[in-house]
């Protein structure tokens, strides 16, 4: 048998491989970033042609990952947590008219927000959308997941919610591999011809269908064999763990031993049975769980004991934030073997633009031009260039969510702002700042959106930018009259030149855009080294 050495995201998109994958869906976010990486580099993947381009937001590339599952095929979509939010409306329909080849969503939470701007537990969007999910506390779990949730897919015509967090993304481990892997799907259309549509009448059918199969499913093996109940001798307290709360639990354990009722689950729906038994058997019930406490909350409703139940919910588990070795063994009482001190000589350092960075010389011009005007005027956007809200610059007031700086930038100018401006990136405004920009023109809006166009989606480590080389031509086809798309290059020998440019931009009374276009130094020498070697 194979084995290979992978991070989490890794061994997803090895196992979407081996599981017969024909297409694979994605909009670059850490701490799914990785899947598509792979997938792009993977040798087999391009020997059979699995189609495996970035899509320019998590929207689309959950409707053209619908698409390829409507022809019968196999396919599979990842995001981060927020992605989810934007994919949602796709998402939660696609639940209801089911799907035809197999389809996984790949959703990775970052409890914590080591790079993202909230936390979120991508389980509940499962519930929500009566989607079955699953939550791997390993690598290889991960791995042998995704044949399941092909397969469970297809038995029951669902869309299947792949949950991951952080640090199972990106740590490594050996993973073993299929002998014989699974091959890819042939073309097969629809046997309803009306199954994707979601007239009324048809939609209120198929949603009956829908509650009825997420019920059904609690007890399909798919599903239950991640979710075991190992008893104890001892009876003062049952453990709930699910994912990769189960490894922090087992490293506590394997070292002190108590022998305690412990209920893993790692699949969802499960029957409400197994909570009844760990809580029938114990005193009181401790849950770890990464993330929100969905089984927590839940408990009461599946089994009304009185019993004192602990966890994020009651205040033993912080309510946020990763959990870890050392949070679990204070829960249990006991103390850690984690030893987490941190050497004298290392310093927490802010983070800061690379040097020679395009985004810095944008800003510094922008700071420049805007002083007549005071602070509170910057809205900004998802990207490297969102640094600028700290020192030295510290001129971005706002950093909500993808595409937010355009349309909050139109607000505040419809509340009298003046002038009122944006600052978005080219990855960031293809994704989702093009139909503000349509809103700011239908409406003559006082707003300078400036696009600090890097050519790459830089954040996440260089891919493909969908705006590279017609970001002016977008904006003219949005109605933005030509005279006011201006372009610089951020670079100090252009300083004052582009202080001028943005001036000028900021005193007019309609909409105008900035194309502040530098390629990314990462990208750069990146693109330099290749060439060198090549």
């Amino acid at each position: 048998m194979k084995r290979l050495l992978l991070l989490g995201d890794e061994a997803i998109a090895q196992a979407a491989i081996d599981a017969g994958l024909s297409g694979m869906y994605a909009y670059p976010g850490t701490p799914s970033t990785e899947i598509m990486e792979y997938i792009r580099a993977s040798e087999t993947a391009r020997e059979r042609n699995i189609h495996r381009t970035w899509s320019a937001n998590e929207k689309t590339a959950m409707e053209s990952a619908l698409g390829m599952s409507y022809a019968g095929k196999r396919a599979m979509v990842a995001m981060k947590h927020v992605g989810l939010n934007v994919a949602a409306d796709s998402f939660i329909n696609s639940a209801i008219t089911g799907v035809n080849g197999g389809l996984i969503v790949v959703s990775a939470d970052d409890p914590s927000m080591h790079s993202s701007q909230n936390e979120q537990d991508s389980r509940f969007y499962g519930k929500f959308a009566f989607v079955p999910c699953f939550e791997p506390s390993n690598q290889q779990e991960a791995y042998n997941m995704v044949f399941d949730a092909f397969e469970l897919s297809e038995k029951y015509k669902t869309p299947v919610l792949f949950r991951i967090t952080t640090r199972l993304a990106h740590s490594r481990t050996s993973v073993s591999l299929v002998k014989y892997p699974v091959p890819e799907k042939e073309l097969s259309l629809p046997g309803d011809p009306v199954q994707f549509v979601l007239l009324p009448a048809f939609a209120r059918k198929k949603y009956k269908t829908l509650i009825a199969t997420y019920e059904s499913m609690r007890y399909d093996a798919r599903l239950s064999e991640y979710n075991f109940f190992r008893d104890g001798r001892r009876r003062e307290l049952g453990i709930i763990t699910c994912g990769i709360a189960y490894n922090y639990l087992m490293e506590n354990l394997s070292e002190t031993e108590p022998d305690f009722p412990i209920l893993k689950i790692c699949a969802y729906p499960f029957p409400p049975d197994l909570i009844r038994e760990i809580m029938n058997r114990c005193d009181e019930i401790l849950v770890l769980e990464e993330g929100y406490p969905l089984i927590e909350e839940s408990i009461t409703g599946i089994c009304d004991s009185g019993k004192k139940v602990y966890g994020r919910l009651e205040g033993t588990v912080p309510r946020d934030g990763e959990l870890n070795p050392s949070i679990v063994a204070k829960a249990l009482g006991i103390k850690s073997s984690q030893k987490r001190s941190v050497p004298a000589v290392v310093k927490m350092r802010p983070p800061s633009f690379c040097k020679g960075c395009g985004h810095s010389d944008t800003f510094n011009a922008l700071i420049e031009a805007m002083k007549p005007y005071g602070p509170g005027r910057v809205f900004s956007d998802i990207g490297c260039y969102t640094l600028a809200a700290l020192p030295p610059y510290s001129i971005i007031n706002s950093c909500v969510d993808m595409g937010a700086s355009v349309t909050m930038a139109i607000g505040a100018a419809d509340a009298g702002l003046s002038p009122s401006v944006a600052v978005i990136g080219d990855s960031t405004f293809t994704h989702s700042g093009m139909t503000g920009l349509l809103d700011a023109v239908t409406k003559n809006s006082p707003v300078t959106i400036i696009i600090s166009d890097n050519l790459t989606t830089g954040m996440t480590g260089g891919q493909e930018s969908p705006g590279a080389g017609r970001l002016e031509k977008i904006c003219a086809g949005l109605g933005v009259g030509e005279e006011h798309i201006r372009t610089m290059t951020p670079i100090r020998k252009n300083h004052e030149e582009n202080v001028r440019i943005i001036r000028e931009e900021l005193e007019f009374n309609g909409v105008s855009v900035i194309v502040s276009s530098r390629e990314c130094v990462q990208t750069l020498l990146k693109r330099k080294k290749t060439e060198s070697s090549g």
